[in-house]
């Protein structure tokens, strides 16, 4: 089955379905976020699996392997140490760890084969991970430090025409803000990007990215989500001058539901669609190389 497809009403279909069992998982994904990261799943170009870094008690795994399953061809990983409490998620009334909800929650979801979660810190499993990235999902560690970790470890794996999402990009963690803002909008590897939810991505386009008007296009993004910067560092949260910051920049950052449809023609494929150019020649000859041993 081709890796590249088109929006359709089996599609439509599938992530309805998915949402359903999304909201019976515990997590802080707002619904408009669970249909995206269905859409990344399911969707995201090339020949490659899905790599999630913070997975919690499932609810996004559900979601990203759910379009997978779609597609039906990869898997998820899904790499989180499980314990708690921790920075991004709460006190679980006496419980020490995620990991047994975890793995309810993807069984019962019936997406077991499609998930294989690694209950370890992302930096621990870098240097041993193999394979290709055609979906970066990263949601761990929050820190500046930690979500550029994340990133810098897992961008060798990425193919051309990956996809890079990062969750909390709008709101009120500095660190995701601000590595998505310094190493993704302003990086000239990247192409299209945009914002859904609280969630930030881009199309990791190595040698192309830098083109007049992909930079163009994620300047203007920076420029709102910048100006959150100071108010996620103040670490005062949304009163005063910091809520009237927020109130006033954020809804200039785009960030409503994505249309399949429209998010497939702003993407490179790999063949030409819609208005979106070729990929480079090395992802033409990735692409034939995995056919070949396929």
């Amino acid at each position: 089955m081709s890796p590249d497809r088109t929006w359709n009403a089996s599609a439509e279909d599938a992530r309805r379905k998915a949402l359903d069992q999304v909201r019976r998982t515990p997590g802080y994904l707002s619904d408009r976020e669970a249909r995206f990261l269905f859409l990344l799943g399911a969707l995201a170009p090339g020949s490659g699996d899905v790599l999630e870094i913070g997975s919690f008690k499932g609810r996004s795994t559900v979601a990203l392997a759910s379009g997978v399953q779609w597609r039906g061809e990869g898997i998820v990983h899904a790499v989180d140490p499980h314990t708690a409490p921790s920075p991004t998620d709460p006190d679980l009334k006496g419980s020490t760890t995620t990991w047994d909800d975890f793995t309810d929650n993807i069984r019962d979801a019936g997406l077991t084969s499609l998930v294989r979660a690694q209950r370890a810190f992302s930096q621990d499993i870098a240097p041993a991970f193999g394979g290709l990235l055609r979906v970066l999902w990263i949601d761990g560690e929050h820190t500046t430090t930690g979500a550029r970790r994340d990133l810098t470890l897992f961008r060798p794996f990425l193919i051309p025409g990956a996809i890079v999402a990062m969750h909390d990009v709008l709101g009120t963690w500095e660190g995701s803000l601000r590595v998505f803002c310094e190493d993704v909008l302003a990086g000239d590897d990247f192409g299209a990007a945009g914002f859904c939810g609280s969630i930030g991505w881009a199309q990791f386009l190595p040698g192309q990215g830098g083109a007049l008007g992909h930079r163009f296009r994620r300047r203007l993004l920076a420029i709102p989500a910048g100006q959150l910067i100071p108010v996620a560092a103040s670490g005062r949260g949304l009163v005063g001058l910091n809520k009237l910051r927020y109130k006033i920049w954020r809804p200039l950052a785009p960030h409503g539901e994505v249309n399949p449809a429209r998010w497939l023609d702003r993407i490179e494929h790999g063949t030409t669609r819609g208005s979106g150019p070729r990929l480079t020649a090395c992802w033409g000859l990735l692409r034939r190389s995995d056919e070949a041993g396929s």
